[in-house]
């Protein structure tokens, strides 16, 4: 079954408070209760549908940051989250409610941090996606990155982990090394192969599903993995 499916009727119910909450409240035209939160956020089933809405949320905003929603922009929301035919219109009710509220991407963001707090790889794997959608006409603008850095910086990541992300964006034979794994050249390689596999253990996709990323988006982890991996063989081959 698709993430997707039911994504705004899933929340009837259910209690959940802040930004995201009266978002969602405001399409289904009711105040969600902030009574019951904790109990919502413990489903996994739940977790994902807050995952996959935070997306979208933050990709609305994103859309924003350089001033216009471009056409490839919108298709590549689409096609980038794996969004099907039969429910782009309730997607597109989340997405266009983010874009013409109020409220800046801020108040989302410290929202999804305080969601995923003890689940940084996730949060890691938010600002993956959110450079996948921003890369969709081709670049990424300055006030996109700006903003995507700033989300980042909201959700605790730090500078060395920002940069191993978007160093992680490029092809394997164009990426340095030592930025992906979040190291240095002065590293040995005892420390560097440690940095290796925790960031292996954290990235792999099983390891992301199993904590509320949903499948429908895993194929960047993938790519993620695959450049942390590429990163790794090179640092052995100099070092061999």
């Amino acid at each position: 079954m698709s993430i997707w499916g039911n994504l705004v009727g899933g929340f009837i119910g259910f209690s959940f408070a802040g930004p995201i909450g009266a978002l969602i409240g405001s399409i289904i035209g009711g105040k969600i209760s902030s009574a019951r939160q904790a109990g919502f956020q413990q489903s996994f089933a739940q977790s994902q549908q807050i995952f996959a809405i935070s997306l979208v949320i933050l990709t609305a905003k994103l859309a924003k940051a350089d001033g216009q929603v471009s056409k490839e922009e919108l298709i590549a929301i689409k096609e980038k989250l794996k969004v099907p035919d039969h429910e782009i219109d309730q997607v597109g009710k989340i997405f266009n409610k983010a874009k013409e509220d109020s409220l800046g991407y801020e108040p989302y963001a410290k929202q999804i941090a305080q969601i995923y707090q003890n689940k940084p790889a996730v949060l890691d794997e938010v600002i993956n996606i959110l450079f996948y959608i921003a890369e969709a006409d081709g670049k990424v603008s300055n006030s996109e990155l700006a903003m995507i850095k700033n989300i980042a910086q909201i959700f605790n990541l730090t500078d060395i982990q920002f940069e191993g992300i978007k160093e992680s964006r490029k092809g394997s034979d164009k990426l340095n090394p030592y930025i992906v794994l979040g190291c240095t050249k002065k590293d040995d390689f005892a420390t560097i192969r440690k940095k290796y596999i925790q960031l292996s253990k954290e990235h792999h996709p099983d390891a992301l599903i199993s904590k509320g990323v949903p499948k429908e988006v895993i194929e960047e982890s993938k790519k993620k993995m695959r450049a942390i991996n590429s990163a790794f063989d090179k640092i052995e081959k100099m070092q061999s």
